[in-house]
């Protein structure tokens, strides 16, 4: 009984992905074609983000990625331009987007304000020196929350992995 129930759940899997028509459907979009690196080809990750024991503790709360000064500063997703300024004498731009989460960017020397809509791979600005401790020429420091909450921006290029359960 248990081999006709997983047959029967991988039929209607395969259904539901073909779709009514007898064409093979193609599989569905992967999180990695909704999110893009926010500097141009795929940089060097210089500092890791920190998991940190509470919200409260000290820890870097992004990562840092290797980049030269005046390189193009990329929207890592589509959503609108929620800050572009000066944060504590550092020039940040922030990207609040449809799902809830907010991308931020720093040191950028904005080249979008407020409000303005953007779409993946759209410019921000230009990368700037001066972030502390970076190892190279520029370093460019991508944050990533879902409200109060600091999450790995890297999560966002990583194609989920999928486990199957077992039927009750």
């Amino acid at each position: 009984m248990p081999t006709t129930r997983v047959l029967t759940v991988l039929l209607l899997a395969g259904a539901l992905l073909s779709g009514p028509t007898t064409a093979r459907a193609e599989p569905p979009a992967v999180l990695s074609s909704l999110w893009g690196w926010p500097l141009p080809g795929e940089p060097t990750v210089t500092r890791a983000f920190d998991v940190l024991p509470s919200r409260y503790a000290a820890g870097h709360r992004g990562v840092d990625l290797a980049g030269t000064v005046g390189s193009p500063v990329l929207a890592a997703g589509a959503g609108v331009v929620a800050f572009a300024g000066m944060v504590a004498g550092r020039p940040v731009v922030s990207v609040q987007h449809p799902d809830g989460l907010r991308t931020t960017y720093e040191p950028v020397l904005p080249g979008v304000a407020a409000g303005q809509a953007v779409a993946r791979g759209s410019p921000l600005g230009s990368l700037v020196a001066g972030h502390a401790g970076c190892p190279v020429e520029a370093c460019l420091h991508w944050g990533l929350r879902r409200a109060d909450s600091y999450l790995d921006p890297l999560v966002l290029l990583r194609v989920p992995r999928v486990r199957l359960l077992p039927w009750p």
